[in-house]
């Protein structure tokens, strides 16, 4: 077990996601018969919501055990299992719809996040739709310095640690782009998120197609 695994794990009971899941723009392009998998789910939050919204297709798995052992109490009714593989364990063409929401910024490393993108290419039927919200670079004093104090430990400037343990990554727009190259841009919007700690900070959504012929 990692030191990532471990902190969300010391955290699965007690942390809340905050950022908003834009279901209305999700359900124009993904019907509530397709199939739908959560990449870092969590504890279900999203999919608990699909699933009030009428779907039923659904899947999520996240690399903290405590994190689907806290989902699976919540929300029974979900398919959430514990995946500490970078292979996601699931047949190619598998899926509809993947969604990754606030799964990047707990990547520190630009190779994962790349084989991460190849596994959701790989499960994802042609011409499915991937939702992402993540969180974009800041230009106040507070995050400056912390991206500055990091740079060099972890070799990429917007990755910086958390007081309590966990190591957290902050994106540019240009480099969110070149890593969803895959996909025809639906939609992609800068907004303001409220982070798990309260704090504010710039972020994003985006919606697309893979129009990768596999």
């Amino acid at each position: 077990m990692n030191l990532q695994q471990k902190y969300w794990n010391s955290v699965a009971e007690t942390k809340n996601f905050p950022t908003p899941f834009q279901i209305d723009i999700f359900s124009d392009y993904v019907g509530k018969n397709k199939k739908i998998l959560d990449v870092g789910c969590g504890y279900g939050r999203v999919l608990n919501e699909l699933y009030q919204a009428g779907f039923k297709e659904l899947y999520g798995v996240d690399f903290s055990s405590g994190m689907i052992a806290r989902g699976k109490r919540l929300y029974p009714e979900l398919n959430l299992v514990v995946n500490e593989d970078g292979k996601l364990p699931f047949d190619n063409n598998s899926f509809d719809a993947v969604l990754l929401i606030a799964v990047l910024t707990c990547m520190a490393e630009g190779s994962d996040q790349q084989r991460l993108m190849r596994e959701i290419i790989r499960v994802l039927k042609p011409g499915g739709i991937l939702y992402i919200n993540d969180y974009l670079l800041n230009s106040d004093d507070r995050n400056i310095k912390r991206y500055e104090e990091f740079s060099e430990k972890y070799g990429t400037y917007g990755v910086f640690e958390l007081p309590e343990g966990a190591v957290v990554r902050h994106h540019t727009r240009d480099y969110l782009g070149d890593l969803l190259k895959d996909f025809e841009e639906i939609v992609f919007e800068e907004v303001m998120y409220t982070t798990m700690n309260g704090n504010t900070s710039n972020g994003c959504y985006f919606m697309g197609k893979l129009n990768r012929i596999k």
